[in-house]
């Protein structure tokens, strides 16, 4: 079946919720389909798609912490209902000039998108998912990885190593600046 996105209830008697991402592959690719489980039987997910406007600019709100977040990771391109393309992997420098970039093609009708705080990538991980830990409905095609955060590490080489978070198994960590690493960008909301 030539559908880019099936969800599939897998399990309901242990209340397991398996998300299915079958992605059409393209020529050359050999990436396999991501698999997501959410586990609802112990707890709510944590960020129920509810709880986000959805814009059609390829944008959504958190009306709890009220940040607009761009749905693809930088460089994936919205298709209205999908992010398709490669997630990049960057520098931190690197992350910084792309949201400047990114303000100043004002794709996104606003300028002041930025490097998420790692407290405020942090409320965009799905607690109960994995593979990715995030809400695909959200944050579609979304990569089992390490995401920069502005946050610097504390310490006597804080210019040298910042926060990371994974929406893998690893959860948070931080890495030298050099080192490269997925970016989704983020602006106070409306």
């Amino acid at each position: 079946m030539p559908v880019h996105a099936v969800r599939r209830l897998a399990r309901t008697a242990g209340r397991l919720v398996q998300f299915a991402l079958l992605a059409v592959p393209l020529a050359g690719s050999a990436n396999p389909a991501l698999q997501q489980t959410c586990d609802t039987g112990s707890y709510p997910l944590s960020t129920p798609t509810s709880r986000f406007q959805e814009h059609d600019d390829g944008t959504v709100t958190d009306s709890q912490s009220n940040l607009m977040w761009l749905r693809c990771s930088i460089g994936q391109e919205w298709s209205g209902t999908d992010c398709v393309g490669s997630a990049g992997e960057f520098s931190w420098s690197e992350a910084q000039e792309l949201a400047k970039a990114e303000n100043a093609r004002g794709t996104h009708f606003y300028s002041d998108w930025r490097l998420p705080k790692l407290q405020e990538l942090a409320t965009i991980a799905e607690r109960q998912c994995r593979n990715p830990r995030i809400n695909l409905a959200l944050f579609p095609q979304t990569p089992a990885a390490a995401y920069w955060s502005l946050t610097l590490r504390p310490g006597a080489d804080a210019q040298d190593s910042a926060f990371v978070l994974s929406f893998g198994a690893e959860g948070v960590g931080f890495e030298r600046t050099d080192a490269r690493h997925h970016v989704r960008l983020v602006r106070s909301g409306p």
